[in-house]
């Protein structure tokens, strides 16, 4: 898939977020780049700050989650194949305050989709890190599954 059709896929992504996800809106969560392999996301800290005027950790978690949940849903699109994506377990590790605007990266551990179009579902375990000005902030482990639609 060209870089053109992945930029295709990043504004369909967003759309997809910003309807069915109306806090991602609000947070103004972008995603920036996917090359097939790796994934960044990212939210400007305005919209999301504390009392603390660092980024809240709600929505850390949410960035992180919905990076995370973004990548098997591009997974999906290359693949050619279509499920309902869910986060099942998750765990996140606040390192460091974020006090700029953050970078979420997640790479994809290479697990075959082919099971949704058998009608099985699939689960992947995503590793998203959070970096601000190229410092780790936040680690997340999530555990997603897509169930085939019917």
């Amino acid at each position: 898939m060209t870089e053109l059709n992945h930029q295709d896929l990043l504004i369909e992504l967003q759309q997809t977020w910003h309807q069915t996800i109306p806090v991602s809106k609000f947070m103004q969560i972008v995603p920036k780049v996917f090359n097939g392999a790796a994934f960044k996301v990212s939210a400007p800290l305005e919209p999301n700050i504390n009392l603390h005027q660092t980024m809240f950790a709600g929505s850390i978690y949410t960035v992180m989650t919905l990076t995370g949940w973004g990548m098997l849903w591009l997974q999906q699109k290359l693949a050619d194949v279509d499920g309902d994506i869910v986060l099942a377990d998750a765990n996140v590790r606040y390192i460091a305050p974020i006090d700029s605007q953050p970078v979420a990266k997640v790479c994809w551990p290479d697990v075959d989709l082919t099971s949704l179009a058998q009608g099985r579902r699939v689960k992947v375990r995503l590793v998203v890190e959070l970096y601000c000005n190229d410092k780790l902030c936040a680690c997340f482990s999530g555990l997603y599954v897509s169930v085939p639609k019917s």
